[in-house]
């Protein structure tokens, strides 16, 4: 048997593939980054890892997700972070236009001492796969299957959004676009770290976690990436607003300054950071929602990932990269 193809090495298409070479299907992995992980992306800035995707993941209690969580931790990959955030509501500020805060607690968010992406290295790593560096330009139906840049398939896996899925598929499967119409919005991540931390206590009692924010023109999210990585680091990843990220999109850095603005002010920072970077994600999250756990055509073209099967979050890629790969091997083995 030729290999089935997964295209794309984030979760979802790593958690597929390991089904995939479990059930002794050949599987070829394919990425056009240099790294796995997808949007479980870091970066190596200021000599450590900082988180750039995806700011945590939350695993369903006795879920089978929470058992790989569960031996990410045991291995000393993986810990607990926080349950415990604030809200910002810079619409609903005082007089000194401070905004208003809340402490707001919620289930246990999980940290990665190596990144995110390390995970995503792990999962495959204990599964045995492998990931080989190149971008697919098109995906195609033939008479003997389906053809990827040439290469003949019984099966592909398309494990990314839908706006990129649709973008590669090719003649003889044109009319599957109409299941792959979830938009995505865009969004833009601001890194800043400073010499010493400064916020603690500032917008609420105790250690800072991370915030919500509401009624702001920029910023959408900030995290602590030393909380969530374990080393108490001064630094913070702040997420754009999907607004600002679209009008951005052409030249993400022309909204680095505006970010930063936003992230000291509602943090109280008076200091400038030693540096910054800004990183684009075009398709960085799902909108609406979408039952179906995976797709999986007649021809054997299948997409996965965390547009489908629940909120968008981590697990739910997992889970729907694992399904589609279960449902694959059943087919082809």
């Amino acid at each position: 048997m030729e290999p089935v193809v997964v295209v794309g090495a984030g979760i979802a298409g790593v958690a597929c593939a390991a089904e995939l070479v479990r059930a002794q299907v050949p599987v070829r992995v394919v990425d056009r980054g240099r790294r796995m992980g997808g949007r479980l992306a870091s970066r190596r800035l200021d000599d450590r890892p900082v988180d750039l995707g995806a700011s945590y993941l939350t695993a369903t209690q006795d879920g089978d997700f929470a058992k790989v969580v569960d031996r990410w931790r045991t291995r000393g990959l993986a810990f607990p972070w926080t349950d415990t955030f604030v809200a910002l509501d810079a619409s609903a500020g005082g007089a000194d236009g401070r905004p208003s805060a809340e402490v707001k607690t919620g289930p246990v968010r999980w940290g990665a001492t190596g990144g995110l992406r390390s995970l995503v290295e792990a999962l495959a790593g204990t599964a045995g796969v492998t990931v080989e560096e190149g971008a697919v330009s098109s995906v195609t139906a033939t008479a003997d299957g389906l053809d990827v840049d040439g290469a003949t398939a019984p099966a592909v896996v398309l494990a990314m959004p839908d706006e990129q899925a649709a973008r590669l598929l090719g003649e003889g499967l044109v009319r599957h676009r109409e299941q792959l119409t979830r938009p995505s919005e865009p969004i833009l991540a601001l890194a800043a770290w400073w010499g010493a931390r400064t916020w603690d206590g500032v917008v609420a009692p105790g250690p800072f976690h991370g915030a919500f924010v509401n009624g702001d023109d920029h910023l959408s999210w900030i995290a602590d990436d030393g909380r969530r990585r374990g080393d108490d680091a001064p630094v913070l990843v702040a997420h754009s607003t999907p607004a600002l990220a679209a009008a951005n999109l052409e030249d993400p850095q022309a909204a680095g300054p505006a970010m930063l603005a936003a992230l000291q002010r509602l943090l109280r920072i008076e200091d400038d950071p030693a540096g910054t970077y800004v990183q684009r994600w075009s398709v960085a999250r799902p909108t609406g929602e979408r039952d179906d756990p995976y797709l999986l055509t007649e021809s054997g073209l299948g997409v996965c990932g965390d547009g489908w099967g629940g909120p968008p979050k981590v697990e739910t890629a997992w889970t729907s990269g694992r399904d589609l790969g279960r449902a694959l091997a059943a087919r082809l083995g």
